[in-house]
């Protein structure tokens, strides 16, 4: 008798927040403006939910927006257009939101990312299930002291609590934590995030020595970043969608 094939299919949340003018990326927008703050949140969150939906998972979209997420056209329209089961983040420091959305899903494995990571490739998150499947947490580092990502497979330790958010020990701070509950986190390639108008040279710099054979691993940030003349104009380079990660940079 054929014994059954595994597979571990965990669900994906991607954490993003409304791209409401004035009140997203305010770090950015003293220095490109409001409006283009907003479309560079609106093109984290496109870029990073057409990652996740070519691992073929089950995708949860957790909103964050002055309205209740489940009556907000912008993200009722976003679910649709990724076949997202759509959830409200709700009140509270990143922490709680964090646990609230996972606690759900956690006895079958979650893996949640944010959306301020444009450049990441999907391999890495792909990396970070294939690690989640024989371990019970795992981690993707951010260089400046947080994290892009955190997954869960079984009981959901409490983590989150006492860690000082937004801070360059996040990272630290959490896995001290899970210290206390005995538990070792495996961790996902370490990436950059973007928050700053220095986080933000650094990701065209990196678009732009990119191959100019590797297609786009953020089309849509990539067209941003051109409007704003961050880029160069190389349709070429930023029209496709899928990737080509062989070198894994």
């Amino acid at each position: 008798m054929r014994r059954p094939i595994h597979r571990f299919t965990p669900s994906l949340i991607v954490f993003a927040r409304e791209p409401a003018i004035g009140r997203t990326k305010t770090r950015l927008a003293c220095r490109i403006g409001a409006r283009n703050a907003a479309a560079l949140t609106e093109a984290f969150n496109c870029d990073a939910l057409a990652k996740v939906c070519q691992l073929r998972l089950p995708i949860v979209l957790a909103g964050s927006a002055a309205s209740p997420v489940h009556t907000n056209r912008y993200f009722r329209l976003l679910a649709r257009r990724f076949a997202a089961t759509l959830v409200d983040q709700g009140q509270g420091h990143l922490g709680q939101r964090m646990a609230r959305v996972m606690a759900p899903f956690v006895s079958s494995g979650v893996v949640l990312i944010g959306t301020d990571i444009p450049s990441l490739p999907t391999s890495a998150i792909q990396q970070a299930v294939s690690l989640l499947d024989r371990n019970s947490v795992v981690l993707g580092p951010t260089l400046d002291g947080g994290y892009y990502l955190v997954g869960v497979n079984g009981n959901l330790p409490d983590m989150f609590r006492a860690v000082r958010w937004g801070g360059p020990r996040v990272l630290r701070e959490t896995v001290a934590r899970l210290a206390r509950f005995g538990i070792q986190p495996a961790y996902a390639p370490t990436w950059y995030d973007v928050d700053t108008w220095d986080d933000l040279l650094l990701l065209s710099e990196h678009l732009r020595r990119m191959d100019r054979s590797e297609t786009a691993r953020c089309p849509a940030t990539a067209k941003v970043l051109m409007q704003l003349g961050l880029l160069p104009r190389r349709p070429l380079d930023y029209r496709q969608g899928q990737l080509n990660e062989s070198s894994g940079t």
